[in-house]
């Protein structure tokens, strides 16, 4: 795998999932969160995530189809499911839960929203799959893994800033950005959706 090709998998990884996005998206999804709990959540969102993609990466293609599951309906299940998050943050349903009840440990986005479908959503794990295709050799496959784990570890980065962040916001910033983010996420999952209505042929 030439350096052409490493710097385009990275790319194309660095576009699909975004890192600098996902910073302000963390934010709003652990606001009022300790520390040291946003922190945990950060890591165990991106350790799962790094999982199903290097999962995907081995054997994606194989695994939707073995269970009769095409791309784009894998891409419209995750706008769908995005979209239901968006709902929550543009109306503060979120908030609502946490200052009604004392918070406890099912109160953790780690696995969903942010693992997947933000961090390791459909065009991720699809972009995984698309680019080990790209070359069968066990080096190419490696490269691309190490790629992704390039990313992730950018993601990494900004979440560990995201307390500072949102202390320079303060609450009133943080509820515009939760707004503000629910419309793109919004946004977002209906561009998923209609991705994978394409990809169906039917459009």
């Amino acid at each position: 795998m030439d350096q052409t090709q490493i710097i385009s998998a990275f790319v194309t990884l660095f576009v699909v999932i975004d890192p600098v996005g996902l910073a302000p998206l963390f934010i709003a999804l652990t606001q009022d969160m300790t520390p040291q709990r946003r922190r945990l959540i950060g890591w165990r969102a991106l350790a799962i995530a790094a999982a199903l993609m290097t999962l995907f990466g081995l054997a994606g293609e194989s695994i939707l189809r073995g269970i009769g599951i095409s791309l784009p309906a894998f891409r419209i299940a995750g706008g769908l499911l995005l979209f239901l998050t968006a709902i929550d943050m543009l109306f503060e349903r979120r908030t609502e839960r946490r200052e009604g009840q004392a918070r406890d440990e099912d109160d953790d986005p780690s696995v969903f929203p942010l693992a997947t479908p933000l961090v390791a959503g459909p065009g991720a794990l699809a972009t995984m799959i698309l680019l080990v295709g790209q070359n069968e050799s066990a080096g190419h496959t490696l490269m691309i893994h190490l790629v992704m784990l390039a990313v992730l570890g950018i993601a990494a980065l900004l979440f560990a800033m995201a307390g500072t962040i949102s202390h320079l916001l303060g609450r009133t910033g943080t509820m515009v950005v939760t707004r503000l983010f629910g419309m793109l996420l919004a946004a977002l999952s209906i561009q998923f959706v209609i991705d994978g209505l394409k990809g169906t042929g039917l459009f």
